[in-house]
């Protein structure tokens, strides 16, 4: 969605909802698996054809040295140590995000998941002088509103532009070019607003996935990082039930929706 403010110079490009890509996942190694369960003289198999089940199902059959004993199916399995809070053997299950259309305010909470692995895009490197923005939706919904914010984003586009072409002057004798224009947009970019659009890579274990999905998926969450948590989790109930399916989704009676389990900091 594009917008227009009294000093833009260019068109204001507006994303009004994030995407979160499930870019990567663990493979098993049955022949490694099948020499263990051969040296120590046991048999087991699993029904799930999901890696990360597979290795914590592995990791939390090994505390008690239960192959071949108890419970028979991976669900049954994950769904005992979720019960009991053995939240330890969910951290074997590992999976890699790309997160887009989010702001600099998200990644500012983000990272405070301290368990997450986190690859950004660079404002050092990367030209910002075209780059999309995020409008909170309270904002969006009110006209006047929205003209203030469009303003003053597009101000701050306006002022990083005039810096980065005045700092590549004063760089100019830098005969590295790539250097001359690091050195202007890292300086240039702290004019950008919080709503610059950004880009993050992100892994994550399933049990610092759950600790995400139930503290930002809360409705005392901020709504954009919420947005994100939802999303996360509808991924990860299709990618993992036997970790996630004791969530749900409930709706608000602002039509947002808010992330529940019965099992919270497992």
């Amino acid at each position: 969605m594009a917008a227009t403010g009294a000093t833009a110079t260019k068109e204001l490009k507006i994303v009004r909802e994030p995407r979160v890509y499930l870019v990567g996942r663990q493979v098993v190694d049955p022949a490694v698996v099948d020499r263990f369960l051969a040296d120590h003289e046991v048999s087991w198999t699993t029904d799930t054809e999901v890696g990360a089940e597979t290795l914590a199902e592995m990791a939390g059959r090994v505390c008690y040295m239960s192959y071949g004993k108890g419970r028979k199916s991976n669900a049954e399995f994950m769904q005992h140590i979720i019960e009991v809070g053995h939240g330890s053997v969910l951290e074997h299950g590992v999976w890699s995000f790309l997160i887009t259309g989010v702001s600099r305010s998200f990644t500012h909470e983000l990272v405070r998941h301290r368990h997450f692995s986190y690859s950004q895009l660079s404002q050092r490197y990367v030209d910002e002088s075209d780059s999309d923005y995020i409008e909170p939706d309270v904002i969006a919904a009110d006209p006047e509103l929205h003209a203030i914010w469009c303003d003053s984003v597009n101000a701050a586009r306006a002022a990083y532009d005039r810096l980065v072409a005045g700092l590549e002057r004063r760089y100019a004798s830098e005969p590295d070019r790539t250097l001359r224009r690091k050195m202007a947009r890292q300086a240039a970019r702290s004019v950008l607003p919080n709503a610059t659009e950004t880009k993050i890579f992100v892994t994550g274990n399933a049990r610092a996935l759950r600790h995400f999905i139930e503290l930002r998926g809360s409705e005392f969450a901020d709504v954009e990082i919420r947005k994100v948590a939802v999303q996360v989790l509808k991924l990860m109930q299709r990618e993992s039930p036997a970790m996630f399916s004791d969530y749900t989704l409930e709706a608000l009676p602002d039509g947002s929706v808010v992330t529940r389990t019965a099992h919270p900091k497992v």
